[in-house]
């Protein structure tokens, strides 16, 4: 049944540069998700090292929760996964779409 087994990479690049590994991922009760932390998570996700129903059940997000980081790192890079700036990140992505 070799055609069922899917390849997994041992380590993919973090989003500041350093390998990541499935012992360097945050911890699975995390509670606080800082913007490296979410950034990890996408980078394990988009190198293929998790995939998103691992991710999902592994820290018990939804698949909107995870979808809106995967956004928020495609539009504005890490800066897009901080909290405090939700607004401002969403309004520059908005106003470069309408030129």
């Amino acid at each position: 049944m070799i055609e069922n087994q899917t390849f997994r990479p041992a380590h993919v690049i973090g989003p500041l540069g350093e390998p990541l590994t499935m012992e360097a991922l945050p911890a699975p009760d995390t509670r606080r998700w800082v913007v490296r932390r979410k950034a990890e998570v996408v980078a394990a996700v988009n190198g293929g090292l998790l995939t998103i129903d691992d991710v999902c059940e592994r820290y018990g997000l939804t698949l909107e929760e995870f979808a809106g980081w995967q956004r928020a790192v495609d539009r504005s890079g890490m800066q897009g996964l901080r909290v405090t700036r939700t607004q401002h990140y969403r309004d520059l992505y908005e106003r470069q779409q309408r030129y």
